[in-house]
C-alpha cells in the first residue's frame, strides 16, 4: 500500500493542500482516461473543499460526482450531503446535470435504493456483478468513532464483500455507503480530518494491526492505489 501521511499547521492549509492535491488528481485522471471519476464525503471540514473548487477553472464536462455515503433522506434536507456538496461547489460551476450521480433515497426502502444504485455503478463503470470499478478519486473523512463514509463501528456494513453499495447503520438511522473493497480499489483514497476530537481514533487508526471493525477507517487499505492522509496539527496524534 503506498500511504502518504501530511500534517498541516492548521485548517486553513488543510483545505489549501487537498485543494491542490484534488486538482493535480482531477487533471491527471483527465490528461489519461480523458474523464476524472470522484466520489464526495460530507460533513463540515469539505464544505471548504467545495467551495474552493467552485472557484476553480477546470473542464467540468469530463468530470463525473458521486457521493460515497448518504443520509436516507431527501435531496432538499439540511442533512443531505447531496444538498450540501451541490450549495457548495456544483450549482456554482458549469457541470452537466448528466455528470452528477447522487445516491437515491426515494424508495421508500434503502436497501432497494442500495441495489439500484450498485446496478447504476455497473452500468457507468461497465463491469460485470462481482466486478468492482475503479474511481480516479475517493475523498474520506473520519468521525470521532473512527468511521468512515457510512462504515460505523461494528456493523453488518464492515462486513459486506459481495456488494459496491449497502446499507449502513447510524444509531438506528438507516445510511446508504459504499462499501470497503469499493474504496480500495481507488487510485487516489484520500481522507481529509481536522479537529482535536479525532485524535484517539487516528492513534487507533494508525497502529501496526489497527482493529477495523472498532475503528473501521482502519479496513480502508488500497491494494493497487494511493492512501492520502491529510491532516490538520490538532488531530495528529503522537505516533
Amino acid at each position: 500500500m503506498n500511504q502518504n501521511v501530511e500534517v498541516l499547521p492548521d485548517q486553513k492549509a488543510l483545505i489549501e493542500r487537498s485543494l491542490n492535491l484534488v486538482v493535480s488528481k482531477i487533471k491527471a485522471a483527465i490528461a489519461q482516461r480523458d474523464r476524472c471519476t470522484i466520489a464526495l464525503s460530507g460533513g463540515s471540514t469539505p464544505k471548504a473543499l467545495y467551495q474552493a473548487l467552485a472557484q476553480e477553472n477546470l473542464p467540468w464536462e469530463k468530470i463525473h460526482v458521486f457521493w460515497g455515503d448518504e443520509r436516507y433522506v431527501s435531496a432538499d434536507r439540511p442533512d443531505s450531503n447531496q444538498r450540501m456538496a451541490r450549495e457548495a461547489w456544483l450549482d456554482r460551476v458549469n457541470i452537466p446535470e448528466g455528470n452528477i450521480h447522487p445516491m437515491p433515497t426515494d424508495a421508500g426502502d434503502p436497501g432497494i435504493d442500495a441495489q439500484k444504485h450498485d446496478r447504476e455503478l455497473q452500468e457507468f463503470f461497465g463491469v460485470s456483478p462481482g466486478e468492482i470499478p475503479v474511481f480516479d478519486i475517493i475523498l474520506l473523512g473520519m468521525g470521532d468513532d473512527g468511521h468512515t463514509a457510512s462504515l460505523f463501528p461494528h456493523t453488518e456494513a464492515l462486513e459486506v464483500r459481495d456488494r459496491l453499495v449497502t446499507v449502513g447503520n447510524k444509531d438506528g438511522q438507516p445510511r446508504i455507503t459504499f462499501t470497503v473493497p469499493l474504496i480500495n480499489q481507488a487510485i487516489s483514497v484520500i481522507f481529509i480530518v481536522a479537529g482535536a476530537s479525532k485524535k484517539d481514533a487516528l492513534t487507533q487508526v494508525f497502529a501496526p494491526h489497527p482493529d477495523g471493525n472498532t475503528y473501521p477507517s482502519g479496513l480502508i487499505q488500497p491494494q493497487i492505489g494511493e492512501l492520502w492522509w491529510l491532516l490538520d496539527r490538532a488531530s495528529f496524534p503522537e505516533l
